[in-house]
């Protein structure tokens, strides 16, 4: 028996930084809770290949199917189409429109698009019969279902440019994949469709991630894409967006956008009309981005979000018997500090709340000290909707109003909810590191704990 096992009296901290696996196990287990039976979309271009290799990422996507996903994987290959035609001599043809670059498909094209299909989804299709190797599903079989999903038509005529086998996505066979999913296999998507009368056409990758998660009405569509994410005024790149911070943004930076990630943003747009409940921009050339996104807090790209982060807002002075209604029973079970109606309504413009159908579900107080100093205060979730979210996105908001505010640094006092923003990048202080008009009124009766976080 190891000698250094150890022993009852040590703290779960302890324990943690003993088995570093312990801790990143208790910090996915809610993702993956929440992730079971859940439909994702994942769309990777062609450039991934070439970049970073498809084993690692079919590792990945094999382990999320394993956890009880339903994926929907669609491969991009546009670097492989200019590869064969390449081999063949045939020149590349573009045409382009306000949104998008074409490429115009003829028929030599159209040979080349088949073959470039058909040998990376054979590639695909061999990466995930290794199973998960190393692991105790090494050699386990991972069914992959492809077919013709995707009824296309013609791009046709466009300002005077003919596409020729250039397509659109014209419907999806949702039902068919449905079917596939619950019977527990990977629905594998080439970036080819079919007409009717058997015609083939040459599609975007995007279009088809994009319509079938819309088909689908997936929970998540994923891109693994070449294009840069937006950035902010300040020049750091944007974590989160709603669809009308998305329409203002785009308004105010059209310029700036090139013609692929303004394509990229059209589409997704589109799915999160059709439904879809949130769409994600990955880098394609960073090993491990799809895990790192579903699994850790803050994430790796961008996600933009369906209609109902437009709920999130700051509150007004009709929003007090809401929130009272909301912290009331936390402060009578000690968990939040008691405040009352009137300082509530004193306050209020330090409140932000979670909206939906004219009921608050959720409300969070961000209140400025001097030297960028913060606190967050009376993060409350009603019971019903717990789980769902809503704390980390009044945190994510509350995050957001201190730095336009120039806060550099948040502190929360708890005495029960501690390893939950533990979780979410706050770090263990004393009362010794609230400002001094803060430490002149903490309640040493309650005892809360202190937690800080740098912005």
């Amino acid at each position: 028996m190891p000698t250094n096992v150890p022993n009852n009296a040590q703290s779960s901290e302890e324990s943690s930084s003993n088995f570093p696996f312990v801790g990143w196990l208790r910090d996915v287990a809610p993702y993956i809770h929440s992730f079971r039976e859940k439909t994702f979309v994942i769309a990777f271009a062609g450039e991934l290949v070439q970049e970073i290799g498809l084993e690692n990422l079919i590792e990945d996507i094999a382990m999320l199917h394993a956890m009880g996903m339903r994926i929907v994987l669609v491969h991009g290959i546009r670097p492989q189409i200019e590869e064969q035609l390449m081999l063949r001599k045939i020149k590349s043809k573009f045409g382009k429109s306000a949104m998008h670059a074409y490429r115009i498909t003829d028929a030599a094209a159209l040979e080349c698009v088949k073959e470039a299909a058909g040998e990376l989804r054979l590639d695909i299709e061999a990466a995930f019969s290794r199973g998960l190797p190393n692991t105790p599903m090494a050699g386990s079989r991972i069914s992959v279902i492809s077919g013709n999903f995707i009824t296309a038509m013609p791009v046709g005529v466009v300002e005077g440019i003919d596409y020729i086998h250039t397509g659109l996505v014209r419907k999806v066979d949702s039902t068919s994949i449905k079917l596939s999913l619950d019977s527990n296999k990977i629905v594998l998507l080439s970036p080819l469709g079919f007409s009717p009368t058997g015609q083939a056409f040459n599609l975007a990758f995007e279009d088809v991630a994009a319509s079938t998660a819309a088909a689908l009405k997936a929970d998540k569509l994923i891109f693994l894409s070449p294009h840069a994410g937006l950035k902010d005024e300040e020049g750091d790149y944007i974590t989160e967006l709603s669809m009308p911070q998305l329409q203002e943004y785009v308004g105010q930076h059209h310029q700036d956008l090139d013609l692929g990630m303004k394509s990229l943003l059209n589409i997704s747009s589109r799915a999160i009309r059709a439904g879809v409940s949130r769409v994600h921009f990955l880098p394609c050339n960073q090993d491990g981005a799809l895990l790192e996104e579903l699994f850790t807090h803050d994430g790796i790209g961008m996600m933009l979000a369906s209609s109902d982060i437009e709920n999130l807002r700051e509150a007004n002075q009709d929003d007090v018997g809401g929130i009272l209604q909301l912290t009331m029973p936390l402060e009578e079970e000690g968990i939040l500090a008691a405040r009352g109606q009137d300082v509530i309504e004193r306050d209020i413009q330090r409140f932000s709340v979670i909206e939906h159908d004219r009921v608050l579900f959720g409300c969070a107080a961000l209140f400025p000290f001097p030297n960028g100093v913060g606190e967050l205060a009376c993060l409350a979730v009603d019971p019903d909707v717990q789980g769902s979210g809503d704390g980390e996105r009044l945190l994510k908001r509350v995050e957001m109003r201190a730095k336009q505010e120039g806060i550099k640094r948040l502190f929360v006092l708890t005495t029960r909810t501690e390893h939950w923003f533990l979780k979410r990048g706050f770090k263990r202080a004393t009362v010794d590191d609230l400002p001094e008009e803060r430490k002149q009124i903490y309640n040493w009766d309650r005892k809360s704990m202190v937690l800080t976080k740098d912005l």
